[in-house]
């Protein structure tokens, strides 16, 4: 599967954005997915994760340093996951990646990988 992560830009403290990752050659729908981001100088970090069942709702996790302010969700009719981001901080600040094949906080566990969308906050 081919993901390509959008929506990335730049805004002020507090503001929102919604990055979006549309997922092309196979449905998204029948893979966990994640987001990550990487700061200049400091390793990728895991964001959040949704998971994929047939038969429940899919369930999702999150880094400390973004939850309450930040969500994932994922439409599988339009084949695209998605991480809205509010009340956004300047440490918020990283190139963010989407990722499907797994729900795990380490990115090694994922098989597919999109290209990076810019995220800058500023004070």
């Amino acid at each position: 599967v081919q993901l390509q992560a959008s929506g990335g830009g730049l805004v002020q403290a507090g503001g929102s954005l919604r990055l979006s990752c549309a997922a092309s050659g196979r449905t998204l729908s029948s893979y966990p997915m994640g987001w990550f981001r990487q700061a200049p100088g400091k390793e990728r970090e895991f964001v959040a994760a949704i998971s994929w069942s047939r038969w429940s709702s899919s369930i999702t996790y999150y880094a400390d340093s973004v939850k309450g302010r930040f969500t994932i969700s994922r439409d599988n009719s339009k084949n695209t996951g998605y991480l809205q981001m509010n009340s956004l901080k300047p440490e918020d600040t990283a190139v963010y990646y989407c990722a499907a094949g797994s729900v795990s906080t380490k990115g090694k566990d994922y098989n597919y990988w999109g290209q990076g969308t810019q995220v800058t906050v500023s004070s």
